[in-house]
């Protein structure tokens, strides 16, 4: 009996980890990339026209 309590705990973990844990993790892993990108694509863009007058526009 006891070991049958221990396997429908173990599939109630499981499942919070699938349902829960992983798509979260997913998610925040993804906008951090997208922060990263995003500065990098901007500093990019910046140093490539520096001497465009519509950087100031942008600010």
């Amino acid at each position: 009996m006891v070991w049958h309590t221990c396997r429908v705990i173990e599939a109630a973990i499981i499942a919070v980890v699938v349902v829960v844990l992983i798509p979260v993790g997913f998610l925040m892993s993804t906008s951090i990339a997208a922060g990263v990108l995003g500065f990098l694509l901007k500093s990019d863009a910046e140093d490539r026209h520096a001497d465009s007058e519509l950087l100031e526009t942008n600010r």
